[in-house]
């Protein structure tokens, strides 16, 4: 088993997110569920965030809870197969086409909009 320290040095990733309702800024590291926090500002925010892991991580500890570990972006390839309906083929190599650009490209721009869209609405 890790110790506080170990655990503390480890890349979790963390995600500073506006809070549009409040004002401020909501911290939390994904790959702990419920370690989260928040602040007035950016800094506050990243030092209430490492504060906030510590006692994620040592309440953890105490009560015998799995602590996950991080996920490392190696895992991943950027790559994935996906099947589509003929008709949606056609229709995103049409729009792409209008666009100037390939449809590998408008395929990520689509991605990351409804992603960043999905991410606002959580």
């Amino acid at each position: 088993m890790k110790t506080i320290d170990e655990y503390m040095s480890l890349p979790y990733r963390m995600e500073i997110i506006p809070d549009t309702k409040e004002g401020g800024y909501v911290v939390r590291f994904p790959e702990l569920p419920g370690c989260l926090t928040c602040a007035e500002t950016v800094e506050e925010a990243i030092k209430n965030a490492e504060e906030c892991k510590k006692e994620w991580l040592t309440a953890a500890l105490e009560d015998g809870i799995k602590i996950p570990e991080p996920v490392s972006d190696e895992e991943y390839s950027g790559q994935f197969k996906l099947r589509i309906p003929k008709s949606l083929h056609r229709a995103l190599a049409e729009h792409s086409k209008e666009e100037g650009i390939s449809m590998n490209q408008y395929c990520l721009y689509l991605l990351s909009k409804n992603d960043a869209a999905h991410r606002g609405s959580l």
